[in-house]
């Protein structure tokens, strides 16, 4: 296997990670919320927010590596239309994620302190956790839009 395949591999793991994590964590903390057991919220986005630091975030910081080193190897140009794209919609697609990180530990607590007091879910939990929903979308619109141009790699 030469250096372009290795490197090429690397990013399509690393994409299928960063994806399939986001969306499966989101599910779950989703079905979790539904429930509003505070004991199950706690639970799930405890663990949802282990799973954004162990798979989430190496995914995330080798996909730009991996990126860069596939346009190097495969001789594209860093200026590339679709390639402005991508970076643009990796760019929302971070900026949305930062804030869910920080909402996802927030949630964490504040349901595990319900659990504990034996109260529900607080309405600032509530509200963290629309937002949560809320800044998702554009993340996940973003590395859809990633994949399309990552597969078809339009000439614009």
């Amino acid at each position: 296997m030469d250096w372009y395949e290795l490197t090429k591999w690397l990013h399509i793991i690393g994409s299928t990670v960063l994806f399939g994590t986001g969306a499966g964590t989101a599910f779950q903390m989703v079905m979790a919320m539904q429930t509003g057991d505070p004991k199950v919220v706690a639970a799930v986005a405890r663990n949802v927010v282990i799973a954004d630091w162990v798979f989430t975030t190496p995914a995330g910081i080798i996909q730009p590596i991996s990126g860069i080193a596939l346009v190097y190897l495969a001789g594209y140009s860093l200026a590339e239309p679709w390639l402005l794209l991508v970076y643009a919609l990796y760019i929302i697609a971070f900026i949305a994620w930062v804030p869910v990180v920080w909402l996802q530990h927030r949630i964490r607590d504040l349901a595990t302190a319900s659990a504990a007091t034996g109260q529900p879910l607080c309405k600032k939990c509530l509200r963290y956790y629309r937002l949560w929903f809320a800044l998702g979308w554009p993340a996940f619109i973003a590395l859809m839009g990633i994949f399309w141009l990552m597969v078809t790699k339009p000439q614009f």
